[in-house]
């Protein structure tokens, strides 16, 4: 069962990102503030859910937080800083568009850069502990997913539609067939059949 709240009493946002593990696109993030109350029998870790069920789950917690920003941060911004930190932006941005502020903020993941001297705690596999985690996830995954589809019109050798830029076996062999595009991080191992990328959650 997620939570709702870590804090008694202080306003909390849950703050979450996708695509880390691509080898094109952006990084995107979420920040969600819910109200206290708050509770939902199957919002929960994106990648736990169907495409239909994130894209529903999207509009009822657009349509009930008390507020929510969804941030994205680029393929030539991910090269110039690495991804780590170009997920630590993408949720920075995203906590600062919100337009309440929180007194705590809930990461998931276990590492995070400070933001505006806001206490914050990291969770492991927060966004399937905390309900602010978990909604945070699901915009952030439903705005990239939806972000890539349209460029995979753009691009439309690289299967994103369906890969949604991750690396799979396919996406790699229209890399080594078509060369790359102004979307790909040019510091992944964009080739490679076996390194770490392949080890992230789609």
């Amino acid at each position: 069962m997620l939570l709702s709240q870590h804090t008694e009493d202080k306003i909390e946002a849950g703050t979450d990102e996708a695509g880390r593990g691509c080898l094109a696109g952006p990084v995107v993030a979420a920040a969600v503030i819910l109200p206290k109350s708050f509770s939902h029998p199957f919002l929960r870790d994106s990648k736990k859910l169907t495409s239909i069920q994130r894209l529903e789950l999207e509009q009822f917690i657009k349509n009930v937080a008390i507020a929510y920003a969804v941030k994205k941060v680029t393929p030539k911004k991910i090269d110039e800083i690495n991804i780590l930190n170009a997920s630590f932006l993408a949720m920075h941005k995203s906590l600062e568009a919100l337009h309440v502020k929180p007194e705590f903020i809930l990461v998931d993941g276990n590492r995070f850069k400070p933001f505006k001297k806001i206490p914050f705690e990291c969770i492991i596999k927060g966004d399937d502990k905390y309900f602010s985690i978990a909604a945070a996830s699901i915009l952030a995954k439903v705005e990239r997913d939806r972000y890539m589809q349209r460029m995979a019109k753009k691009h439309p050798h690289y299967s994103w539609e369906t890969n949604m830029g991750y690396p799979t076996k396919a996406h790699r062999a229209s890399i080594k067939q078509f060369g790359t595009t102004n979307l790909h991080r040019m510091t992944f191992k964009l080739l490679a059949e076996n390194n770490q990328l392949d080890l992230f959650d789609r």
